[in-house]
């Protein structure tokens, strides 16, 4: 026996001694939905900021929707709790306001890829339905690249679309643990790709072209700016980051103050991290760790924050790293709003302020583009 041979047979046996210990705590998480979830980290006593009352009102009745604590469960079980956006829901039914989508924005879905997953949902105004050179927006949705879909992350696009009077395609992605870090980058980017070989044939204009996300989408949005950039693709004109993942430090002030926030508190950050990283390892690729990522000649950059959020350090940290680079940010914590506020412009104010803010952004850089390719 070689000893090649005999390396691979004794790594072999230690791989499936590994697994078969009992208790064995593993780095990462198997490719499964229903691998169980990791140990949770130490817990904290310190109380978040307190919310502004319409904030309240939404995770009063998110609490009241029954869900359990995402960070006990396995992928499979985290996907069937109710999201923020029920709990948004919830409220506008207490309140006599409609739930269903909002009509005057249709959609259409799009395969990109050739998993059932690789799909696009493409927003557009139902009066612009034979317009020619509609901007476009790229968005991407959040849930740590395990839960959510663009189903949950409906209101934010469809808002941009007619607030905008613009194409906006919202990115479904493969999920983790089933696909892992960086399949979710490779989507995001490939989508984007797509979108620009495409816009022109749904009447949008592919010169015109921004990208914005949630969450983990936020960071898709930077990190696909950056690999437009990389490849001498077509620059987005602005990017709209609303609380990115974009530090990997443990240390960041927000994830002290804001560990027991809801609906994102601290012990979820590395419940999201042990099913979408293949090692630990990961969590300082420059396309996590964005801070520590080449940022240089970026378009301008709107970066969004709720207060009481374990991710508001990420937005500050990267404001930071990127106004080093030379890039022009603006950066915007909005007070007494919690993670997934954003979407929920209909019954906070503190959304509807950082969607205002958004559009306008969105707005002056779609004004300054040309207006034909």
């Amino acid at each position: 026996m070689t000893h090649s041979i005999r390396r691979t047979l004794l790594a072999s046996v230690f791989a499936s001694t590994l697994v078969i210990i009992p208790g064995a705590a593993l780095a990462q998480s198997a490719r499964s939905d229903t691998a169980p979830p990791p140990p949770p980290p130490p817990a904290t006593k310190m109380a978040p900021a307190k919310a502004a009352p319409d904030m309240q009102a939404v995770l009063d009745a998110l609490a009241g929707l029954g869900g359990k604590p995402i960070e006990t469960l396995t992928p499979a079980e985290a996907r069937q709790q109710p999201s923020a956006a029920d709990g948004a829901k919830a409220v506008m039914a207490q309140k006599g306001m409609p739930t269903t989508p909002d009509a005057s924005v249709t959609t259409q879905d799009m395969p990109y890829g050739s998993d059932a997953k690789q799909f696009a949902r493409v927003y557009k105004p139902a009066t612009a339905a034979n317009a020619k050179g509609l901007p476009v927006v790229v968005y991407y949705h959040g849930g740590g690249w395990v839960i959510a879909d663009v189903a949950t992350y409906d209101a934010a696009p469809r808002a941009m679309a007619k607030a905008l009077n613009a194409i906006v395609v919202s990115v479904e992605y493969r999920h983790a643990p089933e696909f892992k870090f960086p399949a979710q980058h490779d989507d995001a980017a490939a989508a984007y790709r797509w979108t620009l070989a495409n816009a022109a044939a749904w009447g949008g204009n592919p010169a015109k072209i921004a990208v914005a996300g949630e969450s983990a989408g936020g960071n898709l949005a930077v990190a696909t700016a950056i690999y437009a950039r990389d490849n001498r693709l077509t620059s987005p004109l602005h990017i709209v980051s609303v609380y990115p993942i974009a530090n990997s430090s443990k240390m960041l002030p927000s994830r002290r103050d804001s560990a027991n926030a809801k609906p994102l508190n601290g012990a979820m950050l590395p419940w999201f991290g042990y099913y979408y990283q293949t090692s630990k390892a990961d969590a300082q690729d420059p396309r996590l760790n964005l801070v520590g990522a080449n940022l240089r000649g970026l378009p301008p950059t709107t970066i969004i924050n709720a207060q009481i959020d374990p991710l508001r350090s990420d937005g500050e940290t990267l404001a930071a790293a990127m106004r080093a680079a030379g890039d022009k940010v603006e950066q915007r914590t909005f007070p007494g709003v919690t993670h997934e506020f954003f979407g929920m412009g209909a019954i906070v104010r503190g959304a509807k302020d950082a969607n205002d803010l958004a559009v306008a952004r969105l707005k002056a850089a779609f004004a300054m583009a040309p207006a034909k390719r």
